[in-house]
Parts: structure tokens; C-alpha cells; sequence
């Protein structure tokens, strides 16, 4: 059985489907979400969901017991599959939300910290425990969450390898939405289809801007803005917005 599940459409769908081991993140599921996200890169999806069909986990991290019998030249051979299989993810053309439940640890939450949205139900527990098994976050976390909670919330899960349970990790702001157990799929799957009704010039542009003006001054990034507005005042998209919009009717959009 693939340790990775595809569904193609408007809003795509990512399952890690590695249950016997609670999606614990081996090579072969990380090779697997590499070809996954290409899949969805050459598909019509206008977003994407990610999600685990564990029932008691997201994803609880790297798989121990495989790097325990790798050599150093194949640990480092397994690394460069990871950075490209959390690259990927990050770099996915359209708008990912990952769906939580359960355990999303180490490695789990970085695929989190991946996506643009993290919706999680009240089983969720995330946590960045690498140092204390003596090693740092390899996912992106050391980037990735600072840049969502700032220095100290980021600081204090990092430094001290805890675990925070649902209602906390949204008062932190680690994830953005708390829903109700057994929610998160269906929850993110609606707010992609929200996302995937909006024009996808505006929405891949206004992201751009996003992105990029996280690690600029204000001006800089307001010049950012400027630019994906012109991209997108231009465009098709803005002249079916309009139309539909002084039509009464859901837009088409080109």
C-alpha cells in the first residue's frame, strides 16, 4: 500500500497513509510526498489539503528506527530526500492547509509548518522535541515558527522540546483554526474549497506578497504589494470579478 494518497480535483487532497507506523516520516513516505506534490503541481487544484489517515496521528516525526540502522552516508543521502520532500510542500504553487489530529511531532509539525493554514481538532498535541534526542529541527522549524509566533513562543516549544496540547497550541498561535474532534478534514477541506472559489490570479499573487514581505522592512514590503496589485488589476480575473460581480452571479473565472 502507498505510504502517500492523492486526490486530484479543485481542491486536492495529500494523505499520508503510513498508519501502521503513525505516519512516522521514513524515506520511502518522503519520496513518495515528492511525487505527490508533483502530481498535484500538474493538476487543475486551485488548493490543497493535507491530511493523515492515522486515526490517532498527524504525523509523529522521523522514523526512528529506520535512521537507527542508516550509515552517516545514508542518513545524509535520507536528508537530502527530506529537504526536498519539505521543500516541495512549501513551494507548491496554490494554497496548502493541513488538517490535524492526533500527534503532529518533530518532523509532523514541520509538514504542518509547511502548509499556508493548520486546522486542528481537540486531539492534537505539536511539539518540536528534536533536542531532546540531541539533534535540532531539520524540517524548517527553526525558521518557519518564529516567522508564525515570533522569537519567544518559538524559543520556549524549540529550547525546551515540549509538547502543547490543542487548546494551548491555538492561544500560542501554532495553529490557526481549532475545531471539534474528528473535524479538521472536513474543516480544511471547506476552507480550501473558500480559497478555491476566489480568483486564483488574486489568490496566488496576494500569497506571493505574503511571503515574500515576511522578511522585509515595511517599505519594502508595501512595494511588494504595489507589484501584486498591478499584476493582478490587470488581469482577466479582475475584469470577470467585476462583471460578475455587477451581474449577480458567481464568477468564471478565465
Amino acid at each position: 500500500m502507498a505510504d502517500i494518497l492523492v486526490e486530484t480535483g479543485q481542491v486536492a487532497e495529500i494523505r499520508l497513509n503510513r498508519v501502521d507506523a503513525r505516519n512516522a516520516l521514513s524515506t520511502r513516505l518522503a519520496s513518495e510526498l515528492i511525487e505527490a506534490a508533483g502530481v498535484v503541481r500538474e493538476s487543475n487544484a486551485r488548493a490543497v489539503v493535507l491530511t493523515s489517515a492515522a486515526p490517532s496521528a498527524f504525523c509523529v516525526g522521523a522514523d526512528l528506527k529506520e535512521r537507527n540502522r542508516l550509515s552517516d552516508a545514508e542518513f545524509m543521502a535520507q536528508r537530502l530526500v527530506f529537504r526536498r520532500a519539505f521543500g516541495a510542500l512549501r513551494e507548491m504553487p496554490v494554497p496548502v492547509v493541513a488538517a490535524v489530529h492526533g500527534y503532529a511531532l518533530g518532523g509532523g509539525y514541520e509538514l504542518a509548518l509547511c502548509c499556508d493554514l493548520i486546522v486542528a481538532d481537540e486531539s492534537a498535541v505539536v511539539g518540536l522535541p528534536e533536542v531532546r534526542l540531541g539533534i535540532v529541527p531539520g524540517g524548517g522549524g527553526t525558521q518557519l515558527l518564529p516567522r508564525r509566533v515570533g522569537y519567544g513562543v518559538a524559543a520556549d516549544l524549540i529550547l525546551t522540546g515540549r509538547r502543547v496540547a490543542a487548546e494551548e497550541a491555538a492561544r500560542l498561535g501554532l495553529i490557526d483554526r481549532l475545531v471539534p474532534a474528528g473535524a479538521d478534514r472536513t474543516t480544511a477541506t471547506e476552507l480550501a474549497r473558500q480559497i478555491a472559489a476566489n480568483s486564483p490570479v488574486a489568490v496566488g499573487n496576494a500569497r506571493h506578497a505574503i511571503r515574500r514581505g515576511l522578511d522585509v522592512d515595511l517599505a519594502a514590503g508595501l512595494d511588494i504589494e504595489d507589484s501584486a496589485w498591478r499584476a493582478t488589476v490587470f488581469s482577466e480575473d479582475r475584469r470577470e470579478g467585476v462583471r460578475a460581480f455587477t451581474e449577480h452571479r458567481e464568477p468564471r473565472w478565465p
